[in-house]
């Protein structure tokens, strides 16, 4: 939990400027965290809950340094593979500017632009 909690940190808290009190919340416990790592530091992280029918997408993160280098494409088939065999739908609230990352990966926009935690987001889905 320490090494999905570093970089969580270092993207949403320090970067991105979210309050740790939202970043870190009561649904830690009950779901799968995910971490990429790089020479044993953590450099990539997630986290799947299920809710009925699907499998919710959330907390994804790369560090800056290793953006737009298949990190977060790895991460991404991970949590899909380990959701496919639970349910068949998976669900995300991605910040806007990841949007065009998740639609190349064959997820579709489902909701107008809303804010959590001040930054904007959108629902996304995928069958899987």
């Amino acid at each position: 939990m320490n090494d999905a909690y570093s970089v969580r940190r270092k993207v949403f808290i320090e970067e991105q400027q979210v309050p740790e009190e939202i970043e870190i919340d009561e649904r830690e416990k009950e779901a799968t965290h995910f971490i990429v790592y790089d020479n044993h530091t953590p450099v990539g992280a997630g986290r799947l809950r299920y809710d009925g029918d699907y499998a919710k997408v959330e907390r994804v993160c790369v560090i800056k340094s290793l953006r737009k280098k298949g990190v977060g494409e790895q991460l991404m088939a991970k949590m899909e593979s380990t959701a496919k065999e639970h349910v068949s739908q998976i669900k995300l609230n991605a910040q806007t500017h990841a949007e065009p990352f998740y639609l190349k990966l064959g997820y579709e926009t489902v909701s107008d632009v809303f804010y959590d935690a001040g930054i904007a987001h959108v629902t996304m889905t995928k069958g899987i």
